[in-house]
């Protein structure tokens, strides 16, 4: 909600009683919905579902000291909610598995009435562990303003502190989580906190800044464009105005307080589908009547907010929780990504990095695991995974086992040789839908094949003339098409997340989509023999323009012999930012020809033989991508866009061209 008219300061916290903030939540709820649904009401409980729960709880109790609803105190004095969950023989000292998150983990369910699943801190106190919680700052329970990742970056290592001096500590932390969970482990790892042992992040592309090649700095942008996920995401998480405890409150209030509170927003649903088209883009927020906060509204946090007034090399993405390529990583880290994520090239690129950069004992004890999921989905592959439309076989893994011989192996200092037993990446090909293993990424023996861009002038869509051939051809006849950003190329699959309705992860069948004009197709001949492409994907274009500005994307796609055509990755340039993302915007002109290098794409897939490999090629991917209004403004305060009349060059003077990585048998 807005802060009243009379109080403007954004973000100041509501000191209220345990009474005091039930009326207002149920005063927010009643301004927000309809009168006759505006009463609490709850759904007959499940008493199969609470018998499991109560029986996890149980058992946790009889062999867990539980100590929930701590509040501790970060340097700057503000006090942060965390559980602890830890064997119950005092007589040993435990390493700790910490989870920090920007989510709820109200040890009781309100809606249920009932605990919620223990079962995570259950199997970690039973393997001999310490589970330790803890809320970001500003959500929950937690105090101070929320910045995304939990900035100030201090609170990480402040909260690692505290655990390896607590007298049960053997003063061994590891981390693991997934998305928010675990995007703050990278720059708090680069801090060097003796404590801290080792890092399984995963799907933790949002905690990268700047990593070359990537310029995202964290997600939000792919080649100086918006990534959309986030407006979708910070509706529901920039809660800077929220009830809130008294600090003087006992622990036992707390936790009393907790079975009736859980302090998680109720927002009205929003159909982002269209909520997600509204011009100007820094007021979407503001026209589903979402709450102020870091994604237009400038705020009391170390990063100042207003994130989507920036640029791509603002000084606030480096005043934050975001790791950045000058941050050195010494820790052992055990590396989750998967193909369908919207983070996986810069996830790829730090997990290079660190390799390349740690000290060498540290730099040979990095491991990843790429997976043909979705985000964060790697538990939930199958005997047959599908992803969006697309079956891509047998994808499980015994992921408990796996980061639990991790953490033997760098907290128990168990010598179980989960080092030796694992190559340092293990990647999924779809296509042939298996598991395969190198011992570098790429992997050893890859190597570029290079396929140029080709037509007599009428790419437009499938039924076009766009071929992709290993050699560019001798004269040049572009293909020329109309960018309306009140029209753009809707987003169909794709690997993202968090949009809500608006957009669904995973592959899908593109031939709708290829039957606009609006997008250039070139496909190749129809393989002889099959191709595995590992490691990322380069497209370099030359282009032109009527525009000021205007975008660029590209979308690798697997063509069947049935037709059906499957994507594969995607990706987009912001023309502006095409002689580099530290660099001040440069405008086009008409009838100039320009060369563009887009952000590469990544992907493990096998091109069968019969099948094609296919390259899209258009101005939008919406809203996958934010909208180029074309006009050379700011875009983000703009509520009127231009046409562009966009042309694509390819001769032997302009050849572009997509490169693959390919890996030969």
């Amino acid at each position: 909600m807005h802060s009243p008219t009379s109080r403007r300061t954004p973000g100041r916290l509501l000191r209220l009683s345990v009474f005091a903030a039930s009326l207002v939540a149920v005063a927010a709820l009643v301004s927000l919905v309809p009168p006759h649904t505006a009463a609490q009401k709850r759904e007959p409980p499940d008493p199969d579902t609470i018998a499991a729960r109560n029986k996890v709880e149980a058992e946790l109790a009889s062999v867990a000291v539980i100590d929930r609803k701590l509040m501790v105190p970060m340097s700057d004095g503000k006090r942060m909610a965390t559980d602890v969950y830890r064997p119950r023989d005092t007589t040993k000292k435990y390493p700790t598995i910490f989870v920090r998150t920007p989510y709820n983990f109200n040890f009781w369910d309100v809606k249920l009435g009932a605990p919620r699943d223990m079962s995570t801190e259950l199997e970690a106190v039973k393997r001999g562990y310490a589970y330790v919680v803890m809320n970001e700052r500003g959500h929950f329970f937690s105090e101070g303003q929320y910045d995304i990742l939990g900035a100030p970056l201090s609170d990480g290592s402040d909260a690692i502190s505290w655990i390896s001096k607590q007298p049960w500590s053997n003063g061994k932390v590891g981390t693991i989580g997934c998305s928010s969970t675990a995007e703050w482990q990278l720059a708090v790892a680069a801090m060097g906190n003796p404590a801290f042992t080792t890092m399984i992040p995963q799907g933790f592309g949002a905690g990268v800044g700047r990593v070359a090649p990537y310029f995202e700095q964290g997600n939000w942008y792919r080649g100086g464009a918006v990534q959309m996920l986030f407006i979708a995401w910070l509706y529901g998480e920039q809660n800077q105005l929220r009830p809130m405890f008294p600090a003087n409150m006992s622990q036992q209030d707390l936790i009393k307080a907790s079975k009736a509170f859980d302090l998680a927003a109720q927002l009205p649903y929003v159909d982002w589908s269209v909520a997600l088209r509204h011009l100007p883009e820094m007021d979407i927020i503001k026209a589903v009547n979402g709450p102020n906060g870091i994604f237009a509204d400038r705020m009391e946090v170390s990063t100042g907010g207003a994130m989507i007034k920036r640029e791509p090399n603002d000084p606030a993405w480096y005043r934050g929780g975001l790791w950045h390529d000058d941050k050195p990583i010494n820790i052992p880290g055990f590396w989750f990504m998967s193909w369908y994520d919207v983070s996986v090239g810069p996830n790829l690129a730090a997990y290079n990095y660190v390799r390349k950069t740690a000290k060498p004992e540290i730099a040979n004890q990095q491991y990843a695991i790429i997976a043909p999921t979705l985000h964060c989905g790697y538990k939930r592959a199958t005997e047959n995974t599908y992803v969006g439309e697309r079956s891509v076989g047998d994808a499980r893994l015994d992921y408990n086992n796996l980061t639990y011989g991790w953490f033997d192996h760098f907290l128990k200092g168990e010598d179980n040789g989960v080092l030796s037993k694992m190559p340092k990446v293990r990647y999924y090909t779809m296509g042939i839908n298996k598991w395969q293993s190198s011992e570098t990424w790429p992997p050893a023996g890859a190597q570029p094949v290079e396929y140029y861009l080709t037509s007599g002038g009428s790419a437009n869509s499938a039924a076009g003339d766009g071929r992709l051939t290993t050699a560019p051809p001798p004269q040049d006849k572009p293909d020329r098409f109309v960018y309306d950003p009140a029209n753009p190329v809707p987003s169909y699959g794709g690997n993202v997340c968090c949009t809500g309705n608006a957009v669904s992860g995973g592959a899908f069948d593109q031939r709708r989509m290829e039957a606009r004009h609006d997008i250039l197709v070139y496909s190749s001949d129809a393989l002889t023999e099959g191709v595995e492409v590992s490691g990322p994907i380069e497209v370099t274009l030359y282009v032109d323009s009527d525009a000021k500005d205007t975008d660029f994307t590209a979308k690798l796609v697997d063509v069947y012999p049935d037709g059906t055509a499957y994507n594969l990755d995607e990706t987009i340039q912001r023309m502006r930012y095409r002689e580099g993302f530290d660099r001040p915007p440069v405008w086009m002109e008409r009838e100039k020809v320009y060369k563009v290098t887009l952000s590469p794409m990544n992907t493990s897939n096998f091109f069968d033989r019969g099948h094609r490999i296919r390259l899209e090629i258009s101005s939008s991917n919406f809203p996958r991508f934010d909208r180029n209004l074309n006009t050379g403004g700011k875009n983000y305060d703009e509520a009127k866009g231009v046409t562009a009349h966009n042309g694509v060059h390819h001769s032997i003077a302009h050849p572009s061209k997509m490169s693959l990585t390919v890996v030969r048998p």
